[in-house]
């Protein structure tokens, strides 16, 4: 991912059909690096619960002995869709996204994702 333009990346992800919020965020220390939402959905408080569900499953995955990297974390609601993708690149950081289950495209969400993060 591009850190130097963190809020082209954010506004890629927010074209997405149904995109409600997005935000980049140091799972570790909680600190949201960048954000984007349409206004009703507060972000900064989702992504901060973010944070704790990443480190839960990474404290998880230790307890297990598992050697896997995560990819993605994926929570549906009954109308709403949240992606959090780990950065391949920079593993302590997460992108993350809600959607409207109605108006998005589960896999082209994850795919942006993945292109996004890639970038």
């Amino acid at each position: 991912m591009d850190m130097n333009n963190i809020d082209g990346a954010l506004e890629e992800i927010m074209s997405l059909n149904g995109a409600l919020a997005t935000s980049l965020v140091d799972w570790e220390s909680g600190m949201v690096l960048g954000m984007m939402s349409n206004g009703s959905f507060n972000i900064e408080l989702a992504s901060a619960g973010n944070a704790e569900v990443v480190k839960a499953k990474m404290a998880t995955m230790r307890s297990l002995g598992l050697s896997s990297e995560i990819k993605d974390i994926m929570i549906t609601l009954t109308d709403q869709i949240h992606i959090i993708h780990i950065l391949k690149s920079n593993p302590e950081l997460c992108l993350y996204v809600a959607l409207t289950s109605a108006q998005s495209n589960l896999a082209l969400a994850r795919n942006r994702l993945n292109t996004v993060a890639a970038g």
